[in-house]
């Protein structure tokens, strides 16, 4: 990772899709526990159906950032959307989300880690749970930490859903260090 000053004065969380502003009023400070950063919960966005891969009924990563910047150009600080539809990417069927460092945007999905997806059944503490897990993920990927080995680390790779429940809410000691470091 490298090593840079990144002057984030506060990270905007963005309910997106059916997700609710009270459940993002709910994330924003177990975030701001993590991350040191003040979280503001923006109004939400709703993006298109037809702004949707129509065969494959998923929303395209790229589209998603590029529509959030759209509505919210004046980048400040990070954006993080949370939203109910289910996403993808290059190379990947789905994902539970993702960001991108260089336009400091991140995004995550409920769809997939929703316990109903799963054959569990509903479940509002396990959905919270593993979203604030992942938001924590792609929000250290805005902040330049790539996937690491410990499997209880936020930042670990998750394939599946069984993989975010064995995550911690947080990172471990090295990729804390690491963003604190590029966070100075």
């Amino acid at each position: 990772m490298e090593n840079r000053n990144l002057t984030v004065e506060k990270i905007s969380l963005v309910p997106m899709n059916g997700v609710g502003t009270d459940f993002c009023e709910r994330l924003a400070p177990c975030l701001e526990e993590r991350f040191f950063h003040k979280f503001a919960v923006e109004k939400p966005l709703t993006l298109s159906l037809t702004q949707a891969n129509a065969t494959r009924g998923q929303f395209f990563l790229n589209t998603v950032f590029n529509r959030m910047l759209a509505a919210f150009p004046r980048q400040d600080g990070l954006l993080l959307g949370v939203m109910a539809g289910d996403l993808y990417k290059a190379a990947h069927n789905y994902i539970f989300g993702d960001a991108s460092e260089s336009d400091r945007v991140a995004v995550v999905s409920t769809f997939r880690l929703r316990p109903e997806h799963n054959n569990e059944p509903p479940d509002d503490g396990s959905l919270f749970n593993r979203t604030l897990k992942e938001c924590v993920h792609a929000l250290g990927h805005a902040f330049g930490l790539k996937h690491c080995y410990n499997t209880r680390c936020a930042m670990y790779f998750s394939h599946s859903v069984h993989d975010t429940d064995g995550k911690l809410t947080y990172f471990c000691d090295s990729c804390d260090k690491r963003v604190r470091a590029a966070n100075r």
